[in-house]
């Protein structure tokens, strides 16, 4: 082993104190045989805000920016890893709570968040490492926008991934106008970010969304695929039906199967370490150079857009994300959406937009 150099410390805050709501923390790698290798890690950088389905705050953004620099200048990491607490969510996006609350209506504030916000998915894009998404969970609206800045995402086969904007009062101008045409191409792309309905993870991963899915439901002894998708055949009457959510007595009797079983991601987990160790046995320097070539076609579209789209959605905040929010935040499960149709009938006969047009679309308080 050669001797230990006093290095030079590049990190940009090696001072910072993390918020507590994302964790960083480095696993051995494995090698080939399924032994620890000695000195060599992956840096798990993990949102940690389970009970609000791992969004993250403008406190969370920071750390993810800063933990994202310290895995890059990591001198014994191999890959970085990217994942949410829990078994329901990677990450929903940013915080509803804290737009509706503190966003909505300023849009000089939401300005400088969503500059922290572009300086997060910058890091990602910068990262002198590899960049394993881990999909423990749904992979939604800024959740899907930071997972498709990675470099490789491996889902649990129970993970939704979608789009929320539109239905929520924005546009996905934080990187899936950019990103997912690239993914899955134009008209695929379109109907995401427009219609909001979400992908299951078969359906994404036949689109090219996702590396790999794995069953992570552990039922009658054995580990079985997500019951509530076609996953046992591809066309039924000429449609194709493969990922696509069961219906009728195939969803009801996939739902018993569901409630019997237990989310165990072992084998997930067990995939993220051999695309670890795949990855550590490649030449550093090739490996670097040559993630920075493929992000290129990602950055090509990223960097033109994302000033013009901050500015946008800033402005924005002072009308139909300030509703949008709004009724996400103050609305009930049943009920957490405007009502589109008022709210284009007031449009379309001139009335402005201000706080009385708001509260007339918000969803009525207890519905």
């Amino acid at each position: 082993m050669s001797e230990t150099y006093a290095w030079k410390n590049h990190d940009l805050a090696p001072d910072h104190v993390p918020c507590g709501r994302v964790r960083y923390e480095l696993v051995p790698c494995l090698a080939p045989s399924g032994s620890a290798v000695s000195g060599l890690y992956s840096a798990w950088i993990i949102l940690d805000n389970p009970t609000q389905f791992n969004s993250y705050t403008t406190e969370m953004i920071k750390d993810v920016i800063l933990f994202f620099r310290k895995a890059s200048n990591a001198r014994d990491v191999v890959a970085v890893v990217f994942t949410g607490a829990g078994e329901r969510a990677f990450c929903t996006g940013g915080n509803t709570k804290e737009y509706a609350e503190y966003y909505a209506g300023r849009p000089t504030e939401y300005a400088q968040y969503m500059r922290l916000f572009n300086d997060m998915v910058t890091a990602i894009l910068h990262c002198d490492k590899p960049v394993i998404c881990r999909v423990n969970g749904m992979r939604i609206a800024g959740g899907q926008e930071i997972g498709m800045a990675c470099d490789f995402s491996l889902s649990s086969d129970l993970a939704t991934l979608g789009q929320a904007g539109p239905k929520h009062g924005s546009a996905p101008d934080g990187g899936s106008t950019d990103f997912l045409p690239l993914f899955v191409g134009i008209e695929h792309a379109m109907q995401s970010c427009t219609l909001c309905q979400p992908w299951t993870s078969y359906q994404a991963h036949r689109l090219g969304l996702l590396t790999e899915v794995i069953p992570v439901l552990f039922c009658d002894g054995k580990f079985v695929r997500n019951p509530l998708v076609v996953t046992d055949r591809y066309l039924e009457d000429g449609r194709i039906v493969y990922g696509e959510p069961k219906q009728g007595e195939a969803l009801a009797e996939g739902k018993a199967t569901l409630s019997r079983g237990r989310v165990d991601l072992q084998p997930l987990d067990a995939v993220v370490q051999k695309m670890v160790t795949q990855l550590m046995l490649t030449m550093p320097g090739c490996t670097a150079k040559t993630i920075e070539s493929v992000r290129k076609h990602k950055l090509a579209h990223w960097d033109r857009n994302r000033e013009t789209n901050r500015s946008w959605l800033a402005l924005n905040m002072m009308t139909e994300a300030q509703a949008g929010f709004r009724a996400f935040n103050e609305g009930t499960k049943q009920s957490r959406e405007v009502d589109f149709i008022t709210l284009r009938q007031k449009l379309a006969v001139g009335e402005k937009w201000g706080p009385e047009l708001i509260e007339s679309v918000l969803p009525a308080k207890g519905q």
